[in-house]
């Protein structure tokens, strides 16, 4: 775990970054140092709903099972079956961020941990062309814009936030 990040009971660890910044690497380093960590992906819920993680769908299907592996976290991390969780997802505009951020909470989460991968964009492009499933350079701008318009901030629910620059 990084020095300063403190985990405590029923904790969720929030990725925030563009496609390419890191965060699904981040996130799996730290389930390995932490196996009894769990991992709330959109990605993942993508593949499960839709087949395939490139597949969008109905953001209300994959908002409806994020609430509900939130809840599952929640009740794992409360009994000690988990020592935290991961919400892995870009959480690149400010009012999705706030929305999550009020869901974790209404779920039961009591300590929220922003992870703000700042990657240049220059690099995320350059790391976006490299991966298996690329995502349109017009949608990574989009969201950089946004990033760059609305950073995330204490306000926007967290309890912590910890920016993280290459």
């Amino acid at each position: 775990m990084k020095e300063g990040l403190s985990v405590q009971a029923s904790s969720l660890i929030f990725l925030i970054g563009l496609p390419g910044s890191g965060k699904s690497t981040l996130a799996r380093s730290l389930l390995a140092a932490h196996p009894d960590a769990l991992l709330i992906s959109t990605d993942a819920i993508r593949a499960q709903l839709f087949g395939d993680d490139a597949i969008q769908g109905t953001w209300l299907k994959v908002w409806l099972e994020v609430r509900q592996q939130f809840q599952r976290a929640v009740e794992q991390t409360s009994s000690g079956q988990a020592s935290f969780a991961i919400y892995d997802a870009t959480n690149a505009v400010r009012k999705q961020r706030r929305a999550a951020t009020a869901l974790a909470r209404t779920t039961g989460f009591t300590h929220i941990t922003g992870i703000w991968l700042n990657v240049p964009l220059d690099l995320c492009l350059e790391r976006n062309q490299q991966r298996s499933r690329v995502v349109p350079e017009e949608t990574i701008l989009r969201m950089h814009r946004r990033l760059l318009g609305a950073p995330p901030s204490l306000t926007e629910g967290l309890d912590q936030l910890v920016e993280c620059t290459p």
